[in-house]
């Protein structure tokens, strides 16, 4: 029987590997474009090495770089980047109970939180497949993010003026990917941020860099207004 059940597990983990693994590719490329983009625009190699592994957050991370090589100050990139990340904390309470007893797994599952992975773990039927494909998924991405970014640091100063090969235009592509799902799926969503974006823009030429994005807030304050108003 146990036999049977190693089997069964065997199974079940490698469909998860299997149907994790476009995952992986995907954010792999964008790793090594994050890492390339950031040592070509001037940063250190170490830089987005070690924000990779300590910051984790893709969104956040090509935010707060893209700050800095705009000539921003690491405060506006920072704030940047930690509100850009607030999104993570309802992600954690959706995961907090299939991460498994222990101080340990929710301080290293905590860390592994990310749209892909809270959403790829919760689409699983039961609470034993989505705390395996949490941390099957999880510690793959992670693995895959951070390798791919190291590899792409080290090729950015090979690649040199990265305005070349358009790849500073991956800061607002990438951006604009991980927000489009929600823009489609809610109108109310669509104009706020269409709003909070026009009076970013109108601010640009008036305000240091890394000061548009943190005004383009203003349409969370207007998404909450119609919410309030609406009674949900």
């Amino acid at each position: 029987m146990r036999s049977l059940q190693r089997t069964d597990a065997s199974v079940d983990d490698a469909s998860l590997v299997r149907d994790s693994s476009l995952v992986w590719l995907a954010s792999g490329i964008v790793g090594v474009s994050f890492g390339a983009v950031s040592v070509a625009g001037g940063l250190p190699v170490w830089v987005p090495v070690v924000m990779s592994l300590v910051v984790y957050a893709g969104s956040a991370q090509f935010s707060a770089v893209g700050v800095l090589i705009a000539g921003g100050g690491p405060v506006a990139a920072a704030a940047t980047g930690l509100l850009l990340n607030t999104r993570t904390a309802a992600f954690s309470l959706a995961v907090a109970e299939i991460l498994g007893p222990g101080r340990a797994a929710r301080f290293l599952g905590a860390h592994l939180v990310t749209d892909e992975t809270v959403a790829f773990a919760l689409a699983q039927p039961d609470p034993v497949r989505r705390r395996r494909a949490f941390w099957i998924s999880g510690l793959g991405l992670f693995a895959a993010w951070n390798v791919c970014v190291a590899g792409g640091a080290m090729a950015g100063r090979a690649l040199g003026d990265t305005a070349r090969y358009g790849l500073d235009a991956a800061f607002p592509a990438v951006l604009v990917a991980l927000v489009l799902p929600a823009l489609r799926a809610d109108a109310a969503v669509r104009r706020c941020a269409v709003a909070g974006g026009a009076v970013a823009l109108a601010v640009t030429p008036a305000v240091p860099a890394g000061v548009p994005v943190l005004v383009a807030l203003a349409g969370l304050f207007l998404y909450r207004r119609q919410a309030v108003e609406s009674g949900s």
